[in-house]
């Protein structure tokens, strides 16, 4: 049976020098990055080779990365340790971040009685800047803004830069999930003045189970994991050296191809729009995904024209077929639940439609692309 992957937005293929570069390390290098012998200190070496790298690449300092098992962990180290070290009193979000930040939100309002203010939305899911600046001007409390740079589901891009100048203007702290776009987009914290960001190796080429926070210095925060004073006292634990090199060796893959691969996926998100508008013409398209510079090139949200009965049996149909896509983000399949983010921001009507996340990446082709279309257009 044929099998195509369209499905990146959940987790990436791993790249064969990634795995090269790992195996090497797993074979070579076992020694605790904290010991002070020889074993210990070529652990220690690819530790911080890895931060130096990263950092140099987003114009951070090397300090202001640190290790984490990934993104969600990423997210809530950043917003506990606000509100616990921070003095943030109100957090200013969206009802469309990836779960990792809404939940987090919750227990923070439950267990430290913040405020929670989620600004409005616009009917393509972008967020409201001039309510955002209402609600950032609204009075003197420490208030903290997380908005995802790249929306999982639907694939909206954040303005950062307008963003992180709102909160610079009013004294407040910006902290975006970036996990969606580290690899993908290129960064300079020097010049926007974001506060946190995460990431996840997974989303781009790498493994699973290892990312980083990038919080800026003097940010004051202290441990949330206690034990040993790894990653600067941050985040106890002896670290996976080889997770970290298989990270380090994905992140800079990722941007010394950047603009060839990112060329490349565009094309494949270009050709997989017109096409199957071609083949089916009621389909419509959710998010932002008309404005290029306003959505992400790595995926694409469809609606699709069918009744809400047929639907249900749509995913399982594409997966007898081979096809590996998502109704939304891969952290709530099997739920049963909708998608929180359309129902945000689609008509009742088209709730009722069966919505595909199509996600592409390098290793995609526009044959691939046929043969799915071609499989939806005879399903439709």
């Amino acid at each position: 049976m044929k099998t195509v992957y369209f499905d990146s937005a959940a987790t990436t293929q791993v790249r064969d020098e990634v795995i090269k570069d790992m195996q090497k390390v797993l074979a070579e290098n076992y020694g605790n990055p904290s010991s002070t012998h020889a074993f210990g200190r070529a652990s220690k070496t690819i530790i911080e080779t890895a931060r130096k790298n990263i950092a140099k690449v987003l114009h951070a300092q090397p300090q202001e990365i640190i290790f984490t098992s990934g993104g969600t962990e990423a997210d809530n180290m950043i917003l506990r340790c606000a509100v616990r070290d921070g003095n943030v009193s109100t957090i200013i979000t969206s009802p469309i971040e990836h779960h990792a930040v809404l939940h987090t939100v919750e227990e923070l309002r439950n267990e430290y009685n913040i405020v929670v203010e989620y600004v409005k939305l616009k009917d393509c899911g972008s967020p409201d800047y001039e309510d955002l600046e209402r609600l950032l001007k609204a009075n003197d409390e420490r208030k903290l803004v997380s908005l995802m740079h790249v929306n999982n589901e639907i694939g909206n891009i954040l303005d950062v830069q307008k963003v992180a100048d709102l909160c610079q203007a009013n004294n407040a702290l910006f902290h975006s999930d970036t996990v969606q776009s580290i690899g993908h987009f290129s960064w300079n914290v020097e010049e926007t003045p974001i506060d946190f960001m995460t990431a996840a190796a997974h989303k781009f080429h790498g493994p699973k189970g290892v990312g980083f926070a990038y919080i800026r210095k003097n940010s004051n925060f202290k441990p949330l994991i206690f034990g040993g004073s790894q990653e600067r006292g941050y985040r106890a634990g002896t670290e996976p050296v080889h997770n970290i090199k298989g990270l380090e060796t994905a992140f800079m893959m990722a941007y010394n191809n950047l603009e060839e691969e990112r060329a490349y996926v565009q094309g494949l998100k270009d050709y997989f729009k017109a096409t199957l508008k071609e083949a089916i013409p009621e389909v419509k398209y959710n998010g932002n995904c008309e404005d290029t510079t306003m959505s992400t090139y790595t995926l694409l949200n469809v609606c699709l024209p069918m009744s809400a009965e047929k639907a249900l049996t749509l995913q399982f149909q594409l997966d007898l077929k081979g096809i590996a896509c998502s109704k939304g983000s891969a952290c709530q399949s099997g739920s049963g639940k909708g998608s929180h983010v359309l129902a945000q921001i689609l008509s009742d009507e088209d709730l009722q439609k069966p919505s595909i996340r199509f996600s592409f990446s390098k290793f995609n082709t526009k044959e691939e692309i046929d043969y799915v279309i071609d499989v939806l257009k005879e399903f439709v």
